[in-house]
């Protein structure tokens, strides 16, 4: 059984069930195919740190859950949370000017005139002409961009290959020798890299690690826990909505997606995650839109809150309708109630394959149904139903899933418990961080955990949190790693040892890519220096990763 402890869950992999998803007759049982580096989860980690084992002379395989490459940068993520845009380099860097070569060409404007795009991005201009790179781009030319990455580089990319995460992973010695799919293919090696969302690969190989929140008392985080009064983002109910069926009468019963359960005392730490949603990619060109449909299990009654906060005048529903090109946007959550599922994804970290699938398939009826419902609903006010029903979904885009994004995000699931724990004093640079192999600088970013009834009996929102670091700041070596005493060949370059808070700062895309590098530079020196991950010469890795152009730290003014 899963053990259960005060505050943040504190998991070793042997106390986790991991139920197996599939039916059917067993798969083959193959034969090992062994390889220098196996890289499990087809994100763009996993994509950067197969194509740096390639580059530094190592035989790699790439084996992924997922038939398309690159994860939230080629599912929807167009909009790219970048932070300081100085301390993204390496493959990384590479990545954005590929990106910035693509909208060189003509023909990469279909839907929109270049001139007519403009160049607004998030904190800086989309595009850089300057160091030619480009930050801002539809999801199908981030996907062509990873696959063209593989294939230059001669990659061998399983697709569709799930970690078979009760019996697929053999350890000896603190060393995992090789792991097996549900297909029943079996990959060694002599290094692994988790490069998953999840931490599927670090849970079953025996690595500890944490599913929720610290509270203040863990780290001594002030913005650790529970946090009823922080509201940064205009995420928040306004003052005095009512979340009973029958308005002032609690005997109703609740509103759908609003909690019965206690929020908790303030710093206090529980099992609650972010929330998740789809980062869709809408257009408003006629030619390339498709209009909302009315999902299968289709309920309008799981919005009556949102006509309670357009009954208070609120109007932002626009707001998160970030332009990327070609007329297409990514439209993200915005509000006290928009595509942000709060509260609904509390299993998934530790689930089986079949419950993540259920969580999944809500998520996507949840979202589906709320865009139908704001185009279509005649309650919705008219100004606000209007302007909806001019969007759609983009025709061009996730051309083999109904247009719909094929990658939930999973804004945080496990999180490692590693040599070296990132917590809010690194991001907040009130300590030196030690061994650097890459630089965060994005704001301390949660959404919101959970929904929940006041104490004075009105519905609000709480775990918001946008904190920005006074600088650029690095992420150290020591939280890529296990804790020596449980694997000595594993790199975990997404689901790294960190708390909530700090979380929300490294768990950007652009940070992924820079991760994902630095772990495949550090696993290939392991190698080649025939010694564990934890005893690594830091010398060495930092000269190579300098070499490659990663960015370590920056001159303080």
């Amino acid at each position: 059984m899963r053990a259960r402890l005060p505050g943040a869950s504190l998991v070793t992999a042997a106390c986790v069930v991991a139920a197996v998803a599939g039916c059917g007759p067993e798969p083959e049982e193959r034969p090992a195919e062994t390889y220098d580096v196996v890289v499990y989860g087809g994100t763009s980690a996993g994509v950067a740190a197969a194509v740096q084992v390639a580059r530094m002379g190592k035989s790699v395989a790439l084996v992924s859950p997922d038939r398309h490459l690159g994860g939230l940068s080629s599912g929807g993520l167009g909009w790219t949370d970048t932070g300081d845009k100085a301390v993204i380099g390496g493959l990384a860097r590479e990545f954005y000017h590929r990106i910035w070569l693509h909208y060189e060409e003509p023909d990469a404007w279909k839907w929109q005139k270049r001139e007519e795009y403009g160049n607004r991005g998030q904190g800086t201009p989309a595009v850089d002409g300057a160091r030619r790179t480009m930050w801002i781009f539809e999801p199908q030319v981030a996907e062509r961009v990873f696959e063209d990455l593989v294939r230059e580089h001669g990659i061998d990319v399983r697709r569709e290959e799930f970690l078979d995460r009760e019996d697929g992973v053999v350890v000896q010695r603190g060393r995992i020798r090789e792991l097996a799919t549900l297909s029943g293919s079996t990959f060694a090696g002599s290094a692994f890299i988790d490069a998953t969302y999840e931490g599927d690969l670090l849970a079953a190989a025996g690595a500890t690690y944490r599913v929720g929140r610290e509270g203040t008392d863990a780290y001594g985080e002030q913005w650790a826990g529970v946090q009823k009064d922080a509201r940064h983002h205009g995420h928040s109910f306004p003052p005095e909505v009512d979340p009973y069926v029958l308005p002032g009468n609690p005997a109703s019963g609740l509103l759908p997606r609003i909690s019965p359960e206690p929020p908790g005392e303030e710093g206090q730490g529980d099992r609650r995650i972010q929330a998740y949603g789809f980062r869709m990619c809408l257009t408003d060109v006629p030619d390339n839109r498709v209009p909302f449909a009315k999902p299968e299990e289709y309920d309008a009654g799981q919005y009556e809150l949102l006509l309670r906060v357009f009954a208070t005048g609120w109007r932002e529903t626009f707001r998160k309708f970030d332009p990327i090109p070609n007329g297409k946007t990514d439209t993200n959550n915005h509000g006290p109630f928009s595509t942000d599922n709060i509260g609904m994804n509390y299993g998934y970290p530790e689930g089986s394959y079949d419950l993540r699938n259920e969580i999944f398939a809500e998520h996507k009826t949840y979202q589906q149904g709320l865009m139908y419902f704001l185009a279509n609903d005649p309650r919705v006010p008219k100004e606000v139903r209007d302007e909806f029903s001019r969007w759609g979904l983009s025709r061009d885009e996730f051309v083999d899933n109904g247009h719909w994004p094929r990658q939930l995000y999973v804004r945080e699931a496990r999180r490692l418990v590693g040599e070296y724990v990132m917590t809010e004093h690194d991001c907040l640079a009130k300590r030196e961080v030690p061994d650097p192999v890459g630089m965060g600088s994005y704001a301390m970013d949660s959404h919101h955990v959970q929904r929940y009834v006041t104490a004075d009996g009105f519905v609000q929102n709480e775990g918001d949190i946008g904190v920005k670091p006074a600088r650029p700041y690095g992420i150290a070596y020591g939280a890529l790693v296990p804790r020596r005493h449980e694997l000595t060949n594993l790199l975990v370059p997404v689901c790294v040892a960190s708390t909530h808070i700090a979380y929300g700062s490294i768990r950007m895309e652009p940070v992924f890519l820079i991760l994902g590098q630095s772990a495949a530079t550090a696993a290939v020196l392991a190698i080649e220096q025939d010694v564990s991950v934890q005893d690594l010469d830091y010398g060495a890795l930092r000269s190579r990763l300098l070499a490659d152009g990663q960015i370590l730290e920056l001159a303080r003014e």
